[in-house]
């Protein structure tokens, strides 16, 4: 795939990050697959490894760009991302030893997951019911409403090392986890995946130091630094910085259901992409 090819779906990646919080992950992992298709089994975990990085300078540049205020939440929040950083390394680490099947069918099998996922239970495509209507016993009462408390909390401190170590391990950022989680809690989908943009961030940054630092087994191939391709990574990150900046100066007004089903899209369309390469 030309350098320019590769900037126009870097322009995409930008328009990922901002409206789906996802650091260009499902987009990236895969372009690169088929970019590095003649690498053979190999291909997938360069795009992870690729991948990772796009998704470090994206999702730095988002959170940058973004309000202060949209990123209290976050605030006070240092244990989660000191195991989201570390569950990243963990998995990038793990990602270098493991065989092409298994990243591209688990790349696949994670998005079909969470899809489903998405679409049966409540809290992201429609609300959390919240409250629920029982029958007294008295007769010719009416029937008495308990409320049920709103979850909060986004993105339980726990769950950090899980979400980073499988979020590198695949190549596909923390938003497919945290972007769910938030809505969950009560959040919009702007809110939600502004916030998914830091916590990608403390994702991909060990990730990205360890996938630079060191190739995958036997993986020798001019034009990568470690398991990068440095050249997809310029092109890609060369399309999606401006755009980046520029949706988050102006960005766009998407009503709530367009916003949500649009991530979902999003999700179909990447492990299509991957199933198929």
């Amino acid at each position: 795939m030309s350098f320019v090819a590769l900037a126009l779906v870097g322009v995409l990646v930008g328009c990922t990050t901002v409206l789906f919080g996802f650091g260009g992950g499902f987009v990236t992992v895969p372009i690169v697959t088929l970019a590095d298709a003649s690498l053979g089994a190999d291909a997938v975990r360069v795009a992870a490894a690729t991948s990772a990085l796009v998704m470090l300078v994206n999702a730095a540049v988002a959170t940058a760009s973004a309000r202060r205020e949209a990123l209290a939440p976050l605030r006070g929040r240092t244990a989660l991302f000191a195991l989201l950083g570390l569950g990243g390394a963990i998995g990038v680490g793990a990602a270098r030893w493991a065989p092409d099947a298994v990243l591209r069918w688990g790349f696949v099998a994670y998005l079909a997951v969470t899809v489903a996922d998405l679409l049966l239970r409540p809290g992201f495509l429609r609300p959390i019911p919240r409250s629920t209507t029982r029958p007294t016993t008295r007769p010719g009462a009416a029937p008495t409403t308990r409320v049920r408390p709103r979850r909060n909390g986004g993105v339980p401190t726990a769950l950090g090392l899980p979400i980073g170590a499988v979020a590198a391990f695949l190549g596909v950022g923390g938003s497919v986890m945290t972007v769910p989680a938030l809505r969950r809690a009560g959040s919009s989908m702007v809110a939600a995946t502004t916030l998914a943009n830091p916590l990608t961030l403390a994702i991909t940054t060990p990730a990205t130091v360890v996938t630079l630092l060191l190739p995958g087994a036997g993986l020798h191939v001019a034009g990568l630094v470690g398991a990068v391709d440095v050249r997809a990574a310029a092109a890609l990150l060369l399309g999606a910085m401006p755009v980046i900046v520029l949706l988050r100066r102006r960005p766009p007004r998407l009503p709530e259901a367009v916003h949500a089903w649009g991530y979902l899209a999003m999700q179909v369309a990447a492990g299509a992409a991957v199933a198929a390469s």
